[in-house]
């Protein structure tokens, strides 16, 4: 049974995470073993089985809290009856939350194929509540005539690939601040939404 309580478990468990989520960045989840996972934080490989059953609870883990992570703090921002200005708080909420993340955006994108299939559920649903909440601004918005698509659910699909398209190439101290980015971002999806 996995350890919930002490010390060592609120230091370890953190670490194990932390580890498990840079090796899997660098390496992919496939070729990192949990030998390998144990080196990172300085635990014998039968040692880290207090911490987590397998390799595949770990990668659920790091999936869960990135996205609990992510829907929680868009919850948190207000909100307004106002469709265009909800649409560009998302924009700049997605590109600024993601940016600082860049490791956990990518395994969250590249290594859903490595979940079993009932983990891609648990994982694919918490993805699904986070479209739903960009689906219903544009379903707002083209219900006010302020937004001009066909098809919200399909526009939500496009918007979120673009945004998180950032994290691919983006590097602190580049020729552009986070914000510029935002800007930038800000005003392609405006344009293509009121086209």
């Amino acid at each position: 049974m996995a350890r919930t309580q002490g010390s060592h478990a609120e230091i370890t468990g953190p670490r194990i995470q932390a580890a498990a989520q840079r090796l899997f960045a660098d390496h992919g989840y496939a070729a990192v073993s949990m030998r390998q996972i144990a080196g990172e934080v300085g635990l014998q490989v039968g040692a880290l089985y207090n911490y987590t059953p397998d390799k595949q609870a770990l990668l659920v883990s790091l999936l869960e809290g990135h996205m609990h992570d992510l829907l929680d703090t868009w919850a948190a921002l207000p909100q307004t009856v106002e469709p265009m200005q909800n649409l560009e708080s998302f924009v700049r909420f997605h590109i600024a939350f993601h940016m600082a993340r860049p490791q956990a955006v990518f395994i969250a994108y590249m290594e859903l194929r490595n979940l079993t299939p009932d983990n891609f559920t648990r994982i694919e649903s918490l993805r699904r509540r986070y479209e739903d909440a960009l689906t219903t601004i544009l379903d707002r918005g083209r219900a006010t005539g302020d937004f001009h698509i066909d098809d919200a659910k399909l526009t939500t699909f496009g918007i979120i690939a673009m945004l998180t398209g950032v994290t691919t190439w983006y590097r602190d101290g580049g020729r552009l601040t986070p914000t510029e980015v935002q800007d930038h971002y800000w005003n392609m999806v405006r344009r293509a939404v009121t086209a």
